[in-house]
């Protein structure tokens, strides 16, 4: 179960990355478009590559410990009131991940029912970057309700274990 967990993570990351290359592509397309006299409209698919880059990367700088944690107030608590406050803080955001599901669905099921198009030169059904936002929302969900479980069991979370992954490679090779 813990290797397809951290599967499902680093696939949602590389989604992320290929979102954010999609972004740049997009970018320099307009760039070449405009010097040839070709109008390009990258604003449009740009925004959608953004909300993809940024809610399929969520689970994974989650699992890597990438997120912002403020630690003031729980390096001041004790050791157990600490690991209470952690759990009560993934619960929370499990439950709260798992609210923003449902309301997305309820958005995209919307959004499939009326027709829904984005307004920019290529009228993008709505759906289809709003199924990538829930698709993201779901994986940090799952993060959440793993990083629970690990807290329960008394097992360090991912998100309390900060370092570069990027760096990993670099440093192993020195």
């Amino acid at each position: 179960m813990r290797r397809s967990l951290d599967l499902l993570y680093k696939v949602s990351g590389g989604i992320a990355a290929f979102f954010l290359m999609m972004i740049a592509l997009t970018i320099v397309a307009q760039i070449i478009g405009r010097l040839i006299g070709v109008t390009i409209d990258s604003t449009e698919s740009g925004g959608f590559f953004l909300a993809g880059t940024s809610f399929m990367g969520m689970a994974y700088t989650l699992k890597t410990g990438g997120h912002i944690r403020v630690s003031l107030l729980l390096s001041r608590l004790k050791p157990g009131l600490a690991r209470a406050a952690d759990v009560l803080g993934c619960a929370f955001a499990a439950f709260g991940c798992a609210y923003l599901c449902w309301q997305t669905w309820d958005m995209i099921h919307d959004s499939w029912r009326f027709g829904d198009l984005s307004p920019g030169l290529m009228a993008i059904p709505f759906w289809i970057p709003q199924s990538v936002m829930l698709a993201g929302l779901m994986v940090l969900t799952v993060a959440f309700l793993d990083d629970l479980a690990l807290l329960l069991r008394g097992r360090m979370p991912g998100f309390a274990a900060p370092h570069e992954p990027a760096l990993d490679d670099i440093e192993q090779g020195e």
